[in-house]
């Protein structure tokens, strides 16, 4: 499920995301009568709850006002529809991104905090990895965390036009590692079966519905031949569940993914430097 941000009326949705209007326009019914309980910042923290909890497909402006003991209709004077709920929502949850790292050292020492800090960050409100990244939602919260990596990029002296390629590529880097750990969080609920009785079911029948594996497939034997025997997973902590083999598998692939990348970033660094 993929939903696109800037669907609402724009200046409607840049007024409430950069809180241009006057306060008491965002927070008082029109009229006589008391002030309500409700503000633009209480029905985004009630929408971003119900997504952290049940997912996108369960938002909806009734949803989100059940959450707050109110109807639909009594959160259509601060928020105008759900496509502006959801620019809110999705620039709201940034502000969680740390905004400063210590940029006088190693700056891969950075990178590689950043990178961690947002993946886990994807994980803690996993419905942000179905908002197309194709139309940003131009929120200050978020220009901070894209400002936040682009500081950190620019630690390396490399040229501007080299450093705009580099923040996309770090973030789709870890946007598609975050999407690969929260699916196999929800694969088992979804489908009703768990990672081992799936893999058994279909391995086991590989063998009979392709002998002749190896030999079709040469390079992928090779490379699973020569790779090292999988540590067996540490034991959960009391109270905490095990990981499961395909996010252990995930994360094994972003920890060695981002030093290839960073890798990477080093080499560009030698090619330009001053001799």
């Amino acid at each position: 499920m993929v939903v696109f941000a800037g669907q609402g009326d724009a200046r409607r949705s840049m007024s409430l995301l950069w809180r241009s209007d006057r306060p008491e326009q965002q927070d008082r019914r029109p009229g006589p009568g008391p002030r309500p309980g409700l503000s633009v910042d209480a029905i985004v923290t009630a929408a971003v709850a119900v997504a952290d909890e049940d997912g996108m497909a369960a938002l909806s402006m009734r949803a989100v006002g059940e959450r707050l003991g109110r109807t639909a209709m009594a959160l259509y004077t601060y928020v105008p529809s759900k496509s502006e709920l959801l620019d809110l929502m999705y620039d709201a949850v940034h502000a969680e991104l740390p905004m400063e790292y210590d940029d006088t050292g190693d700056w891969r020492a950075g990178l590689t905090d950043w990178a961690r800090d947002t993946l886990e960050f994807q994980l803690r409100h996993p419905w942000v990895l179905q908002v197309s990244q194709a139309r940003p939602v131009l929120g200050p919260h978020e220009y901070a965390g894209l400002d936040t990596l682009v500081h950190l990029l620019r630690t390396t002296g490399l040229e501007a036009r080299l450093l705009r390629r580099l923040v996309g590529t770090l973030s789709h880097f870890v946007r598609g590692c975050a999407g690969t750990v929260a699916e196999a969080r929800q694969a088992a609920a979804a489908t009703g079966e768990s990672d081992e009785e799936w893999w058994f079911a279909r391995s086991a029948l590989l063998g009979e519905v392709a002998p002749d594996f190896a030999e079709r497939y040469p390079d992928l034997m090779a490379m699973e031949t020569g790779s090292a025997p999988q540590p067996p997973a540490p034991a959960p902590a009391p109270g905490e569940e095990a990981v499961p083999y395909p996010e252990r598998e995930a994360r094994e692939t972003f920890d060695v993914g981002l030093g290839v990348l960073l890798d990477g970033i080093e080499a560009a660094i030698g090619r330009t430097a001053t001799p």
